[in-house]
């Protein structure tokens, strides 16, 4: 693999892709008109200026359009990726051409991947952005001298001792797997400073987590496979609103039977509700074609499932980690692995039956597709853009606060849902006066 570094400016596989990125930017940014119209914002009012942005992040075409759009209100963004198979190569070079310090390639192996982390926390970042908050952890790794391999590959880049953290003024976070962590992390006591859950937020999870995870995690199983949809018997473990939105989709697409597991009796109800199936695995393992994890747990599909399944299963995972389907029980269970397609792995059991894992258990969606489309994720990112800005107008309250997983404040929430209603044409409907009053009086007990 062909690798370009200058020094700690940036760290990727070609610079000389830069102006395919250039196109695949210039396509996301065109369908992303609400970051569009904070990115021009941002380039009057300069509302970051002298402020170091550290990103975590997919290194794809809409993070692009972010990391660019923090860069127009004055803020100096590094970047490494949050998934060693996820970053667009092309984009990468684009950004760097850009000016943005990015450190990632596809492919990364552990310590490019952590060498990566340690470059941008050798930055001294002011705001920190996460996709699943490998960054905070390492950081609060750091500050708390816990040890192990990844820590000391960064302590490596970092050259000598410091407090990295001391820098910091608060965070953001993208996705449910790093909310949860942090939220863990801050009952432990080890948050590192405060973190506001971005993941939380309606114009988030309503959108990114079930109509984005939904269509792009079903795009990169069928660019994977090649197969169709319509006729299959899909399993979806976990019935939140990523694997809801799974769900849904595979439904839509002809699917002759959606099966959901689920741990919360309340997610189970509102799968069924909504006209799928639920059991556990134990159960469902013995008549799936498509399996598709998307808890954020661990050990979701394991031995005494793949023992029970059929010949010929699919299995894909769209959790942010590969820990849901147990690789090692299936390693285990095989007597041969072949590279069947790209992002195929065929595994052959003693028995003769074959699995085929996609995308080597990691983000499916990502690996074997584009992620979510442009137009879905202009909310998420705009939130995030919003979202560093409080942070820098709020540090002072911020320390106050003490080290905690914050709610985004309703007013971003409502400003990226209006501006994308505005975007899209719709038209809301608006009260008189009448109702105004009459609703203050309802509130008020006097109506």
């Amino acid at each position: 693999m062909v690798q370009t570094q200058v020094g700690d400016r940036y760290e990727i596989k070609d610079l000389s892709l830069a102006a395919q990125g250039e196109k695949a930017i210039r396509w996301a940014e065109d369908h992303m008109p609400v970051l569009r119209m904070i990115k021009e914002r941002f380039s009057l009012e300069k509302p970051l200026r002298g402020v170091t942005v550290g990103a975590c992040l997919h290194v794809t075409k809409e993070t692009a359009v972010l990391v660019k759009a923090l860069q127009a209100g004055g803020a100096t963004v590094y970047l490494c990726a949050s998934n060693p198979l996820s970053t667009q190569d092309h984009v990468a070079a684009a950004l760097v051409k850009a000016g943005i310090h990015v450190f990632a390639w596809h492919g990364m192996d552990a310590e490019g991947y952590y060498r990566a982390i340690g470059n941008v926390i050798k930055a001294h970042p002011n705001v920190t952005l996460d996709d699943g908050a490998d960054l905070v952890s390492t950081i609060a790794k750091l500050k708390h001298g816990e040890g192990g391999a990844e820590v000391e590959i960064v302590k490596k880049v970092l050259e000598k001792k410091g407090d990295w953290w001391s820098s910091v003024w608060g965070g953001a976070e993208e996705t449910t797997t790093g909310v949860i962590r942090l939220r863990a992390m801050a009952e432990e006591g080890t948050l590192p400073y405060p973190i506001l859950a971005t993941n939380d937020t309606p114009t988030k999870w309503e959108f990114d987590n079930i109509w984005g995870t939904g269509q792009s995690t079903i795009d990169g199983i069928m660019r994977a496979t090649s197969e169709l949809i319509a006729g299959k018997v899909v399993v979806v473990a976990g019935y939140g609103h990523c694997g809801r939105g799974i769900a849904l989709r595979a439904k839509g697409l002809g699917a002759r039977r959606v099966i959901a597991v689920e741990i919360n009796p309340h997610r189970a109800l509102t799968a069924a509700l909504e006209g799928i199936d639920v059991m556990p695995m134990s159960k469902a393992a013995e008549v799936g074609d498509i399996f598709i994890t998307a808890t954020g747990c661990k050990d979701v599909i394991r031995k005494e499932h793949m023992e029970k399944m059929k010949d010929g299963v699919i299995l894909a995972n769209a959790g942010h980690f590969d820990v849901e389907i147990n690789l090692k029980d299936l390693e285990s269970l095989a007597v041969s692995k072949e590279e069947i397609r790209p992002n195929v792995d065929e595994y052959r059991l003693k028995d003769g039956r074959k699995i085929y894992l996609l995308g080597k258990g990691r983000l499916v969606n990502l690996v074997a597709a584009e992620g979510h489309p442009s137009s879905v994720m202009d909310m998420s990112f705009s939130d995030q853009a919003l979202a560093v800005e409080w942070i820098v107008k709020h540090r002072d309250e911020l320390k106050k606060m003490g080290n905690i997983v914050l709610d985004i404040p309703k007013e971003i929430d409502m400003t990226v849902a209006e501006l994308k209603c505005k975007a899209l044409g719709i038209e809301l409907e608006k009260l008189t006066e009448e109702q105004l009053a009459y609703l203050k009086g309802w509130r008020e007990g006097t109506a």
